[in-house]
């Protein structure tokens, strides 16, 4: 599709605003995007950087910046900071990565509500691959029955922990049938 301004270039930029139900499309290359006022190279001013600060609630011009995200006045005079290699929260809010792999405990406290909002889970599972990935699976499961058998105990459901602790004897005689 070509530039709805100028016809000779293609166009890269799709914009689509809605006005009072009223939808509107333009369809414009670069050249004729940027004559217009809309930015466009490199995606405009977005960058993983601003996305990081943004959900980190990190705004450098503001009060909280400085007093961190709990809000305490202690942390203003004294910013939150890895003793090894010296970097300070803000800098990595800013920058998006950190200065070496001793920040991750340093920053501990502030990572486990981003991880918790980016990945909805502090835990990583990942993916177990489907032809060698049989023993693995069958561990995880007997991991989960165990787990599940302790809730069943702790609430005083014998039967149902009956059951499970039977489930599990038979993943045990099934991964021992396999070794």
């Amino acid at each position: 599709m070509n530039c709805q301004e100028c016809g000779k270039r293609p166009a890269t930029l799709h914009l689509t605003k809605i006005v009072n139900g009223e939808k509107t499309e333009n369809h414009l290359c670069e050249h004729c995007a940027q004559e217009k006022g809309h930015f466009v190279q490199g995606f405009g001013n977005f960058s993983i950087n601003n996305l990081l600060s943004g959900l980190l609630n990190f705004d450098p011009m503001s009060k909280n910046a400085a007093q961190g995200a709990m809000g305490n006045p202690s942390t203003a005079t004294k910013p939150m900071r890895c003793e090894t290699c010296g970097m300070t929260y803000a800098q990595f809010s800013k920058s998006g990565r950190f200065g070496c792999s001793d920040c991750y405990e340093h920053f501990g406290s502030k990572l486990d509500p981003l991880f918790r909002r980016i990945h909805g889970n502090t835990n990583h599972v990942g993916k177990v691959p489907e032809r060698t990935g049989g023993q693995i699976k069958i561990r995880k499961e007997l991991e989960q029955l165990k787990s599940t058998l302790q809730q069943y105990i702790a609430t005083e459901e014998f039967e149902k922990a009956a059951e499970m602790r039977d489930r599990i004897r038979a993943l045990e005689q099934k991964i021992a049938q396999s070794q």
